[in-house]
Order: C-alpha cells, then sequence, then structure tokens
C-alpha cells in the first residue's frame, strides 16, 4: 500500500510541475513576466513565479517536502498558503487566465485581481 501511495505522489507532483510549466508559457505569451524551473529531469520540484504588475509577485514551489503559494506585494508577503489551499489557489490564477484575453486591459483587468 505504501509503494502505491508513494508512486502516486510523485506522479501528482509530476502532473502539477508540468501544469505549471504550461501555466507560465501562457502567461509569457499574455505578457506577464513568468518562469517555471525544475531541478533535474525527474521532474519532482518546481519553482514558479509570476509578477502582475505593481510589484504583485506570486511564487507557487512543490517538491516531495510540500507546496506552497506565497503572494508578495512591495516586497511583503500577503499570503503563504499551503497544501491544498495553494493549489486551489493556483486554479483561481488559472482561472483568471483563462477568462481574460491576452490584451493590455485584459492583463490590467487580471493584476487588479
Amino acid at each position: 500500500m505504501f509503494l502505491r501511495l508513494a508512486h502516486q505522489h510523485r506522479q501528482f507532483v509530476q502532473d502539477l510541475v508540468m501544469n505549471l510549466q504550461a501555466l507560465a508559457i501562457v502567461l509569457e505569451r499574455r505578457g506577464y513576466p513568468a518562469s517555471c524551473y525544475t531541478c533535474g529531469d525527474q521532474m519532482n520540484s518546481a519553482s514558479f513565479m509570476v509578477s502582475l504588475g505593481d510589484n504583485h509577485l506570486i511564487r507557487f514551489l512543490v517538491s516531495d517536502y510540500g507546496i506552497t503559494w506565497t503572494e508578495m506585494r512591495d516586497d511583503r508577503e500577503l499570503m503563504k498558503l499551503e497544501g491544498a489551499e495553494a493549489i486551489n489557489q493556483l486554479q483561481e490564477l488559472a482561472n483568471l487566465v483563462k477568462q481574460f484575453a491576452p490584451t493590455a486591459s485584459g492583463n490590467k483587468a487580471l493584476a487588479k485581481n
């Protein structure tokens, strides 16, 4: 049972890393500075960052040790979430990206949220 759970966890982290990479690409195409770095080719950890403008930065970290969402403005931490709550917040960001067209007005609307 534990070996199966460990395998499922590794698969979950790999899927999450792939989705973070895709989200970074979409955000970059929409004009937001975004990046997703992974360590090695195992895809067992990633650091995702996006700047939403006005010194508004989001950092999402995933690894075998945990998952965190950190939102900062003017170099001050506004919110830090872990686990499922961090993933829910990431889903909200992805939903906002889907809502807005890749125009300058869309960029401003996303940054305000």
